[in-house]
């Protein structure tokens, strides 16, 4: 891979984006490289949990501009970039974006695709799409409305202002700040907590929330419960309670 660095420590797999030299803007070859290493990440047994990360200067400064610049609509409606964004929703393990400096467009983009962001305390957050006449197109207008609500939404996207980690905190985008020198050990550790438990409830539990977004209080109930009957066929859930039962220390299988 000429874009990417990968790892894997304790069941948690890191995933890097390696274009230094242009801020890691997103072109089109490291969007390809990225939704296949995940996809392969999510298949992959010892993987319990994936860090996106970018660099202390750049998460990801936003999608490759030049690769737009002289592009048609209908060269961009064959094109279909934004179908791997699709893939990348379908992850089924949980990521974590650990997030330093400029996470803008695309790369603030690909850190809310993620669930969950560990940002240090030298990040900015940012949808400027406005300031090169167009919008958002990867989610922007829907993750970041979600997240922090329709008034700093509007802000945001219509002003195309940055906002600090601190400020991505108090809104509700982010997780936690931290040090500069601590955000990717931070993600890391909380990468192998999440991958120490059991999968399967791991894996029912990020398809339950994610589905809060898609369908109704009534609708959402009924699928977390019809998740939680499912996990009572798992032998992890057998061997959580008998553990916990005899206060012992359950050995997850994911099965």
């Amino acid at each position: 891979m000429s874009h990417l660095i990968v790892s894997v420590e304790q069941n948690v797999a890191t995933v890097q984006i390696n274009r230094p030299d242009v801020l890691n803007a997103l072109n089109m070859a490291l969007m390809v490289e990225l939704v296949d290493t995940l996809e392969a990440l999510d298949r992959d047994m010892n993987v319990g949990c994936i860090v996106v990360t970018g660099n202390e200067k750049a998460f990801a400064a936003g999608a490759d501009i030049n690769e737009m610049i002289d592009v048609t609509a209908m060269e961009m409606l064959y094109r279909d970039q934004f179908a791997r964004w699709d893939r990348m929703r379908k992850i089924k393990k949980p990521m974590i974006a650990a997030v330093s400096g400029f996470a803008l467009g695309g790369g603030c983009e690909l850190a809310m695709i993620c669930d969950m962001i560990i940002a240090s305390e030298t990040a900015k957050f940012g949808q400027p799409e406005i300031n090169i006449g167009v919008m958002p197109g990867a989610g922007g207008t829907q993750r970041l409305t979600r997240a922090v609500g329709k008034a700093i939404a509007m802000e945001m996207v219509l002003t195309g202002r940055m906002i600090t980690a601190d400020e991505a905190f108090r809104v509700g985008l982010i997780n936690k700040v931290v040090a500069v020198e601590f955000y990717l050990k931070e993600a890391i550790a909380w990468g192998k907590e999440i991958a120490s438990k059991p999968p399967v409830a791991v894996r029912l539990i990020k398809d339950a929330i994610l589905k809060s977004f898609d369908t109704t209080i009534e609708g959402g109930l009924e699928f977390e419960r019809k998740n939680f009957y499912l996990l009572f066929a798992s032998e992890d859930q057998k061997e959580g309670m008998k553990a916990f039962a005899e206060k012992k220390k359950a050995v997850w299988k994911g099965k």
